[in-house]
């Protein structure tokens, strides 16, 4: 979509509501305040525990049963207590966990009767493929004994293997499932109900090799039911990617990671046509990494190819600011979590797809370094890539550096430095040079009143003046704000406050809009209401946001009012929005085609209603409908998205959007289509494919991938894409010409020594 914006004359004035935030010595007394009230409330306490204990090597057998005697040295985790839908009663259904290791590998079985094996649901075989449909089994380790971080595991009764990195300074909300470590798992189906044996070597894992105490939690949900079940910490105010709240696994001993150096060669082979071209593209390239400590990994990576990673899911853009598309790249992935900063402030001093990518298209990256991991209280990652010269791009070369403090037991002081530079002379390459500094501080406790979640959060942003500006200002080159968050069960509230620069530009960052102030509080009120059976819980809430430019003048006020939103004990959910909105558009800006949205004040009202069924069903589907002013017109918006699961290992889903717009007298409609398909035939083959239209660029994208693992870490790639340009405005005419099509092969291989 084409987009443009003209600079006009300053704003009309408006009376000033919002100051700007100084940090003086008051901002200090208030932060050694919030430091007092964070570390009073935590407070000790007794926490189950189980005891592990060492077997001989090569004792278990990976096949889902546990019928070694091994298993029975040990007493298992047991007396599961509900999270949902009755806190605080025992589980409906039996479960049983051992833990034992040997000299190489952790080992956990899992046993989790049922008193209705047909009743067990089980659809997705996918990796990390989201277990809203079925029953799971889920795990963390929290392997520096911290409170804050440590890795997430899950399974479900098909096979399907999860994983993730759990983040301290973001596990309020939840866990970066971006890392695919290396383990494996096995499960079976029994008459008593399903069974887990599942084993994890400790060179996947990074850890305090001076510990003899991990902590250790699981949880588990029998889908039908919808009931959530936990080990440790069952409140629902903990959740499970919170460690604070995990219980002990004793006994360790002796634990090694070996030599701990791992060598990932690849092989890559591509065909591509691209205007009536064709290529034959044959790589070779490889990843190395080494522990450096038990807690401090070291990787490098070689001509790196990124022929297996996804296309990014088609976006109509109706605004004027730049949308965010998710990184999809392997070694962008691994270890992402560190480089978190501020969570939830709308903040990115890094975004990883600016390095080797540009408007969408892969830019070769020639080599890349990453050093990551935990150093006593400190938790650090660092990122060093250089990329080559690509059509008028030149070469470049980046570098990237976070450190977290943690403090008292879930706080943290960080610090990120990125800086950008060109590898060329030209005096016109040097457009993005820039170096990067900021920092943020997290207060957060989990036991405020007691057993309630509160989360204190303040930081800032530099960088340097880009060239042509060298008389820019701290102020106008900086982001700086605060928030307070109160995430709780039943009563959910948050202030925010943050000022961005009008030349704030993060050249290894991601901003979506500049030179404004911003307050931003809400409020949700979450009941269980016992008398009525059908419901589980309802919502009522209210956000408001005020926004002036950096003179103080206004450039909206929105209310976003929740008159209600009913989630059934069927886990079906249907909510009503009301929006009311008040905005000065500053810049004329062309929406669509010929028709320009003019400077002016807008007011506008909107509803939005939303209804979806539980992803459980075989078949479920979500509807969400928008309709109301819309600058100087209407517009009515409509998503549906159809779900079809017939069989175990089989998924079809559609989704559809289209937007009836009217504007200055002149009507559009955007259309977007989304047709995927995965089958799975064992949770470590998947057949997944995707197409993509929209009728703004009127481009037909067709992506398929057929993923096979050899044995965890080592695949086999073959991968193909084609795009087309449809001559038609109706998709449906299949009148398409072909603008690119790419077949790609690749094998990764990994060795560990």
């Amino acid at each position: 979509m084409k987009s443009k914006l003209i600079l006009l004359r300053k704003f009309p004035t408006h009376k000033p509501v919002i100051n700007t935030i100084k940090y003086s010595k008051q901002t200090l007394l208030l932060l050694l305040s919030f430091s007092i009230l964070f570390s009073q409330n935590d407070s000790d306490q007794e926490k189950r525990t189980i005891i592990t204990k060492q077997i001989s090597k090569g004792k278990i057998e990976l096949d889902g049963l546990l019928n070694e005697p091994e298993w029975k040295t040990v007493l298992p985790a047991t007396d599961f207590i509900q999270r949902d839908p009755d806190e605080g009663s025992p589980s409906t259904e039996k479960t049983e966990v051992y833990v034992i290791y040997d000299e190489e590998n952790l080992y956990i079985g899992g046993m989790l009767f049922d008193s209705n094996p047909d009743g067990i649901l089980a659809y997705q075989k996918r990796r990390d493929q989201s277990l809203r449909t079925d029953d799971r089994f889920m795990w963390i380790l929290d392997t520096f004994l911290d409170g804050r971080t440590g890795y997430f595991f899950e399974v479900n009764p098909a096979g399907l293997m999860g994983d993730g990195l759990i983040i301290g300074g973001d596990s309020f909300w939840g866990t970066n499932k971006d890392w695919n470590g290396i383990w494996d798992a096995r499960v079976v189906v029994i008459p008593e109900g399903w069974s887990v044996e599942v084993v994890i070597p400790f060179r996947t894992l990074n850890f305090d090799p001076n510990l003899d105490t991990w902590g250790i939690n699981f949880q588990r949900t029998v889908r039908r039911k919808n009931e959530d079940s936990k080990w440790e910490g069952f409140e629902r105010n903990k959740k499970l990617t919170q460690p604070i709240h995990a219980g002990y696994l004793k006994g360790l001993k002796n634990l090694t990671q070996g030599n701990g150096i791992e060598f990932k060669p690849y092989l890559s082979t591509k065909l591509q046509e691209m205007d009536l071209e064709k290529d034959n593209l044959n790589d070779l390239g490889f990843d190395i990494s080494m522990n450096i400590t038990s807690g401090l990994k070291a990787s490098i990576t070689y001509n790196t190819d990124f022929a297996e990673a996804e296309v990014d899911q088609r976006r109509v853009n109706l605004t004027r600011f730049p949308m965010r598309y998710a990184e999809k790249r392997g070694f962008f992935l691994e270890g992402a979590g560190v480089y978190s900063f501020s969570p939830r402030n709308g903040v990115s001093p890094f975004f990883s797809r600016r390095i080797g990518l540009s408007e969408g298209e892969q830019i070769p990256i020639n080599y890349g370094g990453r050093l990551s991991g935990q150093v006593g209280n400190y938790e650090i990652g660092v990122i060093q890539a250089q990329t080559s010269s690509k059509g008028d791009m030149s070469g470049e070369n980046f570098t990237v550096a976070r450190v977290k403090r943690a403090f008292l037991k879930q706080s943290y002081l960080g610090l990120v430095y990125t800086d950008r530079s060109s590898r060329t002379m030209k005096p016109d390459s040097n457009e993005l040079d820039q170096s990067l500094y900021g920092a943020d501080l997290e207060l957060k406790t989990s036991e405020f009143m007691g057993d309630k979640n509160l989360q204190f959060q303040t930081f800032f942003v530099y960088h340097t003046a880009p060239n042509g500006k060298p008389n820019l200002n701290i102020s106008d080159l900086s982001v700086r704000g605060l928030r307070l968050t109160y995430p709780n069960d039943i009563i959910r509230t948050h202030v925010s406050y943050r000022e961005f620069g009008d030349n704030f530009d993060p050249a290894v960052g991601f901003n979506r809009r500049n030179g404004f102030k911003r307050i931003q509080p809400s409020f949700s009120y979450h009941p269980r209401p016992d008398k009525f059976e059908l419901i589980r819980q309802l919502e009522f809430g209210i956000q408001y946001e005020y926004m002036t430019d950096l003179d103080n003048n206004m450039l909206k006020k929105e209310t976003t009012i929740t008159p209600f939103n009913i989630r059934f004990e069927s886990q079906d959910e249907v909510g009503l929005k009301i929006v009311s909105l008040i905005e000065y558009l500053d810049k004329p800006f062309l929406i669509y085609e010929d028709i320009t949205v003019p400077v002016n004040e807008y007011t506008s009202e909107e509803i939005q209603f939303k209804f979806e069924t539980s992803e459980k069903r075989m078949l479920s589907t979500e509807l969400e409908y928008q309709t109301g002013d819309f600058w100087t017109g209407e517009k009515q918006t409509i998503k549906t998205q159809l779900s079809v699961k017939p069989f175990s290992g089989f998924n079809i889903q559609t989704e559809y959007e289209k937007n009836q717009v009217t504007l200055n007298g002149k009507n559009f409609n955007t259309e977007l289509y989304n047709f995927e398909l995965g089958i799975y035939p064992t949770p470590r083959t998947a057949i997944f494919s995707n197409v993509q239209y929209d009728n703004v660029s009127n481009a037909v994208g067709l992506f398929a991938k057929l993923q096979h693992t050899i044995r965890p870490g080592s695949d086999f790639y073959l991968v193909y894409t084609h795009n087309w340009i449809s001559n038609s405005n109706q998709i449906f005419d299949f009148d398409l010409m072909t603008i690119s099509k790419v077949t790609s092969l690749k094998i990764n291989y990994t060795l560990r020594f």
